[in-house]
């Protein structure tokens, strides 16, 4: 393990003794095995550029024995005749481990994504936790209906009965993307496993290490081998998984791009398929609202986890009376922020996930500039080693701006004034995406009439970047369509069947 002596004594020893293996394996059919052709590749930690792990490179003959796998159990095994009951308590039971290793799991987010220790632990990891309980006693709830029918054109002394029942859809492939990789993860197994589906599980190839880490967990609470199955790789290893004729049910976090492409695999084999895709979700500041707070609130939208928000408040609409102060105090606040790597007491702003990323953001800045947006604040890369970028603000008036109008998943806002508030919500809609918005202002008559008019999955009111595990999340438009979280999101990974009788 190669760690600068400035953090290398801030990482607890189990992190360590998780990390000093070098060579992990992936988790398929309940055993770690190497890929096929063992080869494998390096794990990069942004926040200095060093290798901290490697793992294995999986082929599609990987691929095909994970799908294989999840198949046997789903129909063969144990897990096959369990009673939700008992996935149930194997859903707690793995919810306590995480909550055991929760410290463990956020320093390997944080060397891994190069987020904030501390933000992994209290968002990241506490999220996971909380979604694994919630959806464990979702798991006991499966419902189905009794139904009166007439058949018109049978004879009157024919009886009927018919019913439906929920099952499980199959077997799930689960792709995960690499800005929040254990949550998210979570947010498509713990639906997955309540309603008795196996996974098999793909994380991004930048920040593979917590899956793997949440295979150890899995193991020790003791589902049945082949419920879940963890492979690694790129999209080389992605790509025949979402298309593999064993998958059942795709659920896919990730770019607009890939999304389509991996909606075009899942029509294919008429796999079930749910995608949470890319965003530029408005904030639009009303003219009674505090500025301070309206500044502080789009630091927070914005700056969240470095920007690598598919929600992120990265498009800001300010009323022209406000406009000024708001936009002033923003970018003090975005020179104010601590740049630092995840482990830095008081650090604000990490590291973006890896070069090709840090690449893509200072490209966008670089254009905005070129388009003539006003830079207020940042506006390039920190001196320094690892991928970080100064939190930047510009402000224009040309929302036709590709800054304005193209996903950049990073610490830049652009910032507009507008003047009628009729128009706003028109302004706000003027994106192919539709993940999320925010409304911030103390008139909630204005705000109820405006929220209809948001074409997002997800509006937010005087907050931003929010969630709770009961409360669904997903996209309209090139966002996406399916949804995460809340009872809502274990409708995808069930199938509905009419039962109909003549007694």
């Amino acid at each position: 393990m190669n760690m600068p002596q400035d953090f290398s004594e801030l990482i607890s020893g189990k992190t360590k003794d998780f990390l000093s293996s070098g060579k992990h394996n992936m988790f398929v059919g309940g055993k770690w095995i190497e890929a096929a052709g063992g080869d494998s590749f390096d794990v990069v930690n942004p926040a200095n550029e060093e290798v901290i792990a490697s793992v294995p490179a999986a082929r599609e003959s990987d691929v095909d024995g994970a799908v294989q796998a999840a198949r046997k159990a789903l129909e063969e095994g144990e897990w096959a005749r369990m009673r939700p009951a008992t996935r149930q308590r194997l859903m707690l039971k793995l919810a306590d481990l995480i909550e055991r290793d929760a410290q463990i799991l956020a320093e390997i987010e944080s060397l891994d994504n190069g987020k904030s220790v501390e933000m992994a632990r209290a968002v990241d990891v506490a999220l996971a936790i909380e979604f694994f309980r919630f959806m464990a006693g979702c798991a006991t709830k499966v419902e189905g209906l009794t139904l009166d029918v007439s058949v018109p054109f049978a004879p009157l002394e024919t009886e009927f009965f018919a019913y439906t029942r929920r099952e499980p859809v199959g077997v799930v492939a689960a792709v995960v993307p690499w800005n929040f990789p254990l949550l998210i993860a979570v947010w498509k197994l713990a639906p997955a496993l309540a309603a008795g589906c196996t996974v098999v599980l793909k994380p991004a190839e930048q920040t593979p290490l917590s899956a793997l880490y949440l295979g150890r967990l899995i193991q020790e609470a003791d589902f049945p081998d082949g419920v879940v199955n963890v492979v690694t790789g790129d999209g080389t290893v992605g790509e025949p998984l979402v298309r593999h004729p064993g998958i059942n049910k795709i659920s896919f976090t990730g770019s607009t791009e890939v999304g389509r492409l991996v909606g075009k695999a899942a029509m294919d084999n008429m796999s079930r398929v749910t995608l949470e895709l890319g965003g530029k979700s408005p904030m639009i500041v009303l003219d009674d609202y505090d500025p301070s707070a309206a500044a502080q609130g789009a630091a927070q939208a914005i700056f969240f986890n470095q920007g690598q928000v598919c929600c992120a408040g990265s498009r800001l609409y300010v009323h022209e009376k406000q406009f000024d102060r708001v936009v002033g105090e923003l970018a003090s606040i975005a020179d104010s922020l601590k740049i630092g790597h995840g482990f830095e007491p008081g650090m604000q702003l990490g590291p973006l996930v890896s070069r090709e990323q840090l690449d893509r953001v200072c490209g966008y800045i670089d254009l905005g500039r070129e388009q003539g947006a006003e830079v207020l604040s940042g506006g390039g890369r920190v001196d320094r080693s690892g991928y970080f970028v100064k939190p930047t603000v510009f402000a224009t008036s040309n929302d036709s701006m590709k800054i304005v109008q193209e996903e950049i998943f990073g610490p830049v806002i652009v910032a507009m004034p507008y003047s009628d508030l009729d128009d706003i919500a028109k302004q706000a809609n003027d994106t192919p995406y539709g993940l999320g918005a925010s409304i911030w202002s103390n008139n909630l008559s204005r705000v109820q009439r405006l929220i209809p008019k948001i074409k997002a999955g997800t509006v937010w009111v005087n907050c931003h970047n929010m969630l709770d595990c009961a409360v669904p999340f997903g996209g309209y438009k090139l966002s996406g369509f399916g949804r995460d979280m809340g009872r809502m999101s274990m409708d995808a990974y069930l199938e509905s069947k009419s039962v109909f009788m003549m007694i």
